[in-house]
């Protein structure tokens, strides 16, 4: 196997004025890193790290081997790259702070909200317009649950479930995304209004989904998930999670772009929750800032969900809120840009807070010297 680079945000500062500018803005966001680790990896181990910053990483990217040199030089660049908003009809969703996308689950077997909202439009409609009017910038909208165990749902039934959702929150001004890994609800969506696919099998699900998603020009969601076929949580079989996490994306990231999709409109997720235990889990939320590196604005989609229960005494998913808070600060402070919640105002609460604090720590100059 070839040799592979990963380069790292270790350690991060409030403010590059903290560190007399030595800090670089990591993904164009509210995050300042101030030392890398630069890694080279062969046969799925280790075999060099150095700890950079930015006055010293010219010189070891420029020593790297032929091979990885120019990956290297990409890798460095994309953890400085400011991403463009998202232009989702009428709504511009700007990547340069958090932004919190609202679970719509229009399922009888989601395992949060199972039944909750699909047969009682009354109840999907109310709890649409409470999170649109709580902050979330976008809702996505589900008919299939991808939890362990579900089972498939046919085509026509999951579009029956998202279409009369998604025309609602359309009508109301929401950006909406549909999850769903089936091009037929794909383009259903599209045709009710939806802005974005958000596709928990990165487009390889159906063959003919990469093809729609290409010629249909939305913006997608891409995530990790171990499984190619019906069960997602198949086969999880990693030599070192991150890594291998890391290297789905990027092959993912490039399979969308070689089909034709813009880069610019191309959203990473790395799947918690998907195929990964509980070790798994906590190893890519410690390592986030990481996937900067690949150039694409990142989404986690960790509300909720069952390791939190974990290390929790086994608490319910409903009494998780302040797990799933404490995993969305993990993620801003990873300056992660979508945050996908069941609790959107409580969430939309704390990043406020967390971008008042960001702000302060920006304009602070009273503790450096003259």
């Amino acid at each position: 196997m070839a040799d592979q680079i990963y380069i790292q945000p270790l350690t991060f500062v409030p403010g590059p004025q903290t560190v007399e500018g030595e800090a670089v803005r990591l993904a164009g966001g509210m995050v300042y890193a101030r030392e890398f680790a630069v890694m080279l990896r062969r046969d799925g181990q280790v075999i060099e790290r150095r700890i950079v910053t930015r006055s010293t990483i010219d010189d070891v990217l420029a020593a790297l081997p032929e091979e990885v040199g120019a990956e290297g030089e990409a890798q460095w660049s994309n953890l400085r790259m400011a991403h463009t908003p998202l232009e989702l009809g009428a709504r511009t969703i700007r990547l340069d702070q958090p932004q919190v996308m609202g679970i719509l689950n229009v399922t009888p077997d989601s395992f949060s909200d199972g039944g909750e909202f699909m047969d009682k439009p009354d109840a999907m409609q109310a709890q649409a317009a409470a999170m649109h009017e709580a902050g979330a910038a976008i809702i996505d909208i589900g008919g299939e649950s991808t939890r362990p165990g579900a089972k498939e749902v046919w085509e026509g039934e999951e579009i029956k479930r998202v279409e009369p959702a998604i025309r609602h929150c359309v009508g109301m001004g929401a950006a909406v995304s549909v999850d769903t890994r089936r091009p037929a609800v794909m383009e259903a969506a599209l045709d009710a209004g939806a802005h974005i696919i958000n596709d928990v099998s990165a487009l390889r699900y159906d063959p003919r989904s990469l093809e729609f998603a290409a010629s249909s020009g939305a913006p997608v969601v891409l995530m990790h998930a171990p499984g190619k076929g019906t069960d997602l949580h198949a086969d999880p079989d990693y030599t070192s999670v991150v890594f291998d996490v890391f290297d789905f994306l990027k092959d993912a990231r490039d399979r969308a772009i070689g089909a034709g999709i813009a880069r610019e409109k191309i959203v990473l997720d790395p799947g918690i929750g998907f195929g990964k235990s509980l070790s798994d889990n906590l190893a890519l939320l410690n390592a986030l800032p990481l996937f900067h590196a690949l150039g694409q604005p990142l989404l986690l989609g960790a509300s909720r969900k069952r390791f939190i229960g974990a290390l929790s005494n086994e608490a319910p998913a409903h009494k998780r809120l302040g797990g799933s808070l404490t995993i969305a600060q993990v993620g801003m402070d990873a300056g992660v840009q979508l945050l996908r919640v069941h609790d959107v105002a409580e969430t939309v609460q704390a990043r406020n807070v967390w971008r008042g604090l960001r702000d302060a720590a920006l304009t602070d100059f009273a503790m450096l010297g003259e």
